[in-house]
């Protein structure tokens, strides 16, 4: 039989990070995300050329910098460009697991328009986190109504 065209236990979209510290990103991960090793491979003078961790159902691909790579760390870049979204059973248990290992509170966790209680963090290697657990199934025509209620909240602030 021929392999699958995705692997098993990937998806079609899996996350990779370039960090400043695989090392320290890798223990990071596992302390505020409950993160497990699923592979890592070490590069010249000891840097994370490759490392995969499992988190819930998905797998979060990191390495160090590299001269020749495409990505850059945020600390070289003075910022993300991207962010990642992560779901989880409790979000308020995650952000202060997060916080209580390092990350910074972008914007506090609260109950979302549209269903999700939602929180951003900013974790010690620069990367922006969205995390959320969902509460509520919101029907289109309610989500929609809810929205524009919001955006006029926000653009009368």
């Amino acid at each position: 039989m021929p392999p699958q065209p995705i692997p098993e236990g990937y998806h079609s979209i899996n996350g990779a990070l370039t960090v400043s510290d695989g090392a320290a990103a890798i223990d990071y991960y596992k302390k505020a995300f409950g993160a497990t090793d699923r592979f890592v491979m070490h590069g010249p003078e000891g840097k994370i050329a490759h490392a995969e961790l499992q988190i819930g159902d998905s797998v979060l691909m990191l390495s160090d910098p590299f001269p020749q790579g495409s990505t850059k760390p945020p600390s070289e870049l003075g910022g993300s460009s991207a962010s990642m979204m992560l779901y989880v059973d409790d979000v308020d248990a995650v952000v202060q697991s997060a916080v209580d290992e390092g990350a910074t509170i972008a914007m506090p966790v609260e109950d979302m328009f549209w269903g999700d209680r939602f929180g951003t963090i900013i974790d010690p290697f620069g990367h922006v986190w969205s995390v959320a657990t969902h509460v509520e199934d919101v029907p289109p025509d309610e989500l929609e109504e809810r929205g524009k209620a919001a955006m006029a909240a926000m653009a009368g602030s």
